[in-house]
Formats: structure tokens, C-alpha cells, sequence
């Protein structure tokens, strides 16, 4: 992995970035699996990150001599001096380096719009469709599903209450439920069925607070619908929500509007557009932003962010 320089995206940050290879499948590995599981991955040359997130870059390489504040004269780039594992020294407060597992279980089905996972013990059995982009099972979501499972003392879920924007399929809240939380799942009206079919296919009959399925279009009637008197979460969950869409600063909105003092906001996304980053840069501008683990292979990686305080 080499460290490069970008200079012709919207915002001039100076900082280290890296470039990642693409990730080829395993051979034997069915076109579901890839398409769930985003071994498929855009390869592409990423901006620089804002000045004022936290994080660490990847070791370079043995055989570069320079650090990356030589190279760039950035007091805003950190390397460390061994490479980043998958295990982070205990209160760190640097991203640790992962692989997205592979939890999809290979399974014989009568559908081909199924997909089978494992997560906290349980199977989970997941409805895709093709017709929505919010019904298929992004990247991000395996990520922080990932991360939340094996995070448990972190971040503990058990009896909190928990909102998922751009929920989908419902895996991550589905993850979530698994982990104890009270959970509302929301998205886009046309993405309802789908999601509420997954989610009570995979929590009903079990030890667990039942899960909430609501409708919620970023930024429009959020007072109506979530009043903030009786609307007040400890964790917002999103995954994948940032891409080449026109809802940006809704969505934006919508993550200000729920994010109060005490609320954790963790966001796992692939970036795949210079859009995402200036995404990222005005998330940056409004909450304590730091990077939590990166997911090289996938492109993936998670954030918490929370309300600065005054």
C-alpha cells in the first residue's frame, strides 16, 4: 500500500490517503456472496481526510523511508509505528484495522433473493430485492454488525434505545435487537415491506423488546413524527446512507436534528465518490468526529460521532 497526494477535489485538505488494490473473490464463491458481501470493490484514489478527525493511517510501506509528515508536512496525519491489528491497545483511541467477516452462510434455498448470516449466535435470514437499493445488503451494514458483535463492552447496547436511518434490509437492526437494544428501524416508504418483513421474520418468538419499523424521509416532518419531548436515543445507526444521491443535506439534517448530548452516533460507509468526502468534511464541521476501524479490502469505514459541547 502507497501513500499519495490529491489535490483536485473540493476541499484542500492536507493530510495522508492511501490507495487500495482491488479485492478478488474467493474462487468457488457464489454472485450472491459477492454482491452481499461486496467482495466486488471500486477501486479508486481517495481525497484527503478534514483536519479535524481523528485518526491514524496505515503503516507504509518497509521499503519508504519517509513518514507521512515528511512527505506532507501535515500535522494531521499520524503513522504509527507498527501496523494497525485487528485488536486495538485497551483505551486507544486509534482506528484499528479489519476484514469484514464472512458471516453469510452458504445455504441451498428455493430463493434466490434470500441471503443467510450468522450474527451473536443466531442465524439470520435476509430478503433482498433488486428494485431498491435499500433492499439489498451493503457493506457497511456486515461492518458495523461486525463491529457492534465484537464491541460489546464499547459500545453496549442492552436496554438502549437505538434508531437505524436507512435501515434496508434491517440486518444491522436486526444485529441490534440480537444485542438487547429497543430498536426503530426507519426508511423510505417503498422500503417498509421489505424491511419489516426481515425484521419480523428474525425477532419474532424471541427474548428480546420487540422492534419498531417506521417511515422516515430525511429531513421532512422530523418534529411531527419524532418529537424531540419524547424522541431521545442513545445511538443512531447508519450504514451506507452516504452515496451519489441528492439527499445529502437532508440526511445531514436528520443526523443533527436526532443527535443530542449523550447520543452516539456510529456511521459505517464505503467511500466510493469525492462526494462522500465533503460529506464527511461537514460532519466534521458540526460533531466530535473519530474514526473508529477501517475495512481496507472493502473500502469501509466506521465513524462515532457526538455533539460538541458548548
Amino acid at each position: 500500500m502507497r501513500l499519495v497526494g490529491a489535490e483536485s477535489y473540493s476541499f484542500q485538505v492536507r493530510a495522508c490517503i492511501k490507495t487500495s488494490g482491488a479485492c478478488i473473490p474467493p474462487a468457488g464463491t457464489s454472485s450472491a456472496l459477492h454482491h452481499s458481501s461486496s467482495f466486488a470493490m471500486i477501486s479508486a484514489q481517495q481525497p484527503p481526510f478534514p483536519n479535524n478527525i481523528q485518526r491514524v493511517m496505515d503503516c507504509p510501506a518497509e521499503e519508504e523511508e519517509e513518514t507521512c509528515e515528511e512527505q506532507f508536512e501535515s500535522e494531521n496525519c499520524t503513522c504509527s509505528s507498527t501496523c494497525a491489528s485487528s485488536t486495538a491497545e485497551p483505551n486507544s483511541d486509534l482506528p484499528v484495522t479489519l476484514k469484514i467477516l464472512q458471516n453469510w452462510v452458504p445455504r441451498v434455498s428455493h430463493y434466490f433473493d434470500k441471503e443467510h448470516y450468522t450474527y451473536v449466535g443466531h442465524q439470520i435470514v435476509i430478503q433482498e430485492s433488486i428494485e431498491h437499493f435499500g433492499a439489498v445488503v451493503w457493506p457497511g451494514a456486515l461492518a458495523l454488525s461486525q463491529y457492534l458483535e465484537t464491541n460489546q463492552e464499547q459500545f453496549n447496547l442492552k436496554d438502549k434505545k437505538v434508531l437505524e436511518i436507512g435501515a434496508g434490509t434491517g440486518l444491522l437492526s436486526i444485529v441490534a435487537c440480537l444485542l438487547g437494544a429497543y430498536v426503530t428501524a426507519t426508511d423510505l416508504p417503498e422500503v417498509l415491506e421489505n424491511l419489516s418483513y426481515n425484521i419480523s421474520r428474525n425477532t419474532q418468538n424471541m427474548n428480546m423488546h420487540k422492534p419498531e419499523v417506521r417511515k422516515l424521509v430525511w429531513g421532512e416532518g422530523l418534529n411531527e413524527d419524532f418529537p424531540v419531548s419524547t424522541h431521545h436515543y442513545d445511538f443512531i445507526l447508519a450504514s451506507d446512507v452516504v452515496y451519489h444521491h441528492t439527499a445529502l443535506d437532508s440526511l445531514l439534517a436528520t443526523m443533527v436534528y436526532f443527535c443530542k448530548p449523550g447520543t452516539v452516533l456510529l456511521w459505517a460507509n464505503k467511500f466510493r465518490f469525492s462526494t462522500d468526502y465533503e460529506f464527511l468534511e461537514k460532519l466534521c464541521n458540526i460533531f466530535n468526529t473519530t474514526i473508529l476501524a477501517e475495512f481496507p479490502e472493502s473500502n469501509v469505514k466506521l465513524l462515532k460521532a457526538t455533539v460538541r459541547e458548548n
